[in-house]
């Protein structure tokens, strides 16, 4: 199982790397998107729609996304960065003050269309944001999904050798707080490398990434608790030793949309300041 795991890793990341340092703008948005609908594919069967409700959910999003790639060769990549802010900010309010609540009650939601909106909510940020932070600088990206890596490696080791306090039973036996903490040491050993081994002279690097590893951890709480209520343990088996597109992003999900979002947010603080 390991090994199938490092082999599938090894693969999308030599298949990962180059695009992102040589697609252009456009192709990467479109080559993005084509991730994000297999990511809503799989949710629409997490959600339980019937395979024709799956398709029509797909092509519906295709239509949407396909929309807003022609929108930023009209008006411009910063254009496209601006009018995506508000999503960014939509998606903060949602983490923030919404999720908490929904994964301490545990709340179940029958209603397909209300779980089919909120596939978009979910999908659309990271897709807008795997643009935008890439577009602005593909290292950025890198950085922001090396983070999320580390976390869940990090996690996962600590968890396993020295895990014993539950972080959520009802939700993820598996998760524990010395797994989350093990994830934030870990997160901020890199952020130091990267403070003062490569010169990245902001010392606000390591809010933003304990920010992302957090919120990265809420976005796989989230997950498992929809696949608990759907009663499945993957949310597919497109990735072998990984599981489906939505168990490899469910910690981009929230994380790397509130990245974009706060570093806008300090930038813009400085220009004004």
């Amino acid at each position: 199982m390991l090994k199938t795991r490092i082999i599938t890793s090894l693969i999308l990341i030599s298949a990962f790397i180059p695009a992102l340092f040589m697609f252009s703008d456009e192709t990467w948005a479109v080559a993005m998107l084509g991730i994000t609908l297999l990511a809503i594919y799989e949710w629409g069967a997490l959600i339980k729609l019937n395979q024709t409700e799956r398709w029509v959910y797909t092509t519906v999003c295709a239509a949407l996304g396909i929309l807003a790639v022609l929108f930023m060769r009209q008006y411009g990549f910063h254009q496209f960065f601006y009018k995506s802010i508000l999503m960014f900010f939509v998606a903060a309010l949602f983490w923030v003050l919404i999720v908490p609540i929904w994964l301490a009650k545990r709340f179940v939601i029958d209603n397909k269309l209300v779980l089919a909106l909120l596939g978009v909510l979910l999908m659309a940020p990271l897709w807008l944001a795997l643009i935008c932070a890439r577009g602005a600088d593909p290292w950025l990206l890198l950085i922001l999904l090396a983070t999320i890596w580390i976390a869940d490696s990090a996690a996962y080791f600590a968890g396993k050798n020295l895990g014993k306090t539950k972080l959520a039973p009802f939700i993820s036996p598996g998760k524990t707080w010395e797994g989350v903490f093990g994830a934030l040491l870990a997160v901020t050993l890199f952020a130091a490398i990267l403070r003062f081994g490569f010169s990245a002279d902001n010392p606000a690097i390591f809010p933003l990434l304990w920010a992302t590893a957090g919120f990265g951890v809420i976005g796989d709480l989230f997950e498992s608790l929809m696949k608990r209520q759907a009663n499945i343990k993957d949310s597919g088996d497109l990735l072998p030793g990984h599981g489906g597109i939505l168990d490899r992003i469910d910690g981009l999900i929230p994380s790397l949309p509130i990245a974009i979002l706060l570093i806008y947010i300090y930038n813009f603080y400085g220009l004004t300041h």
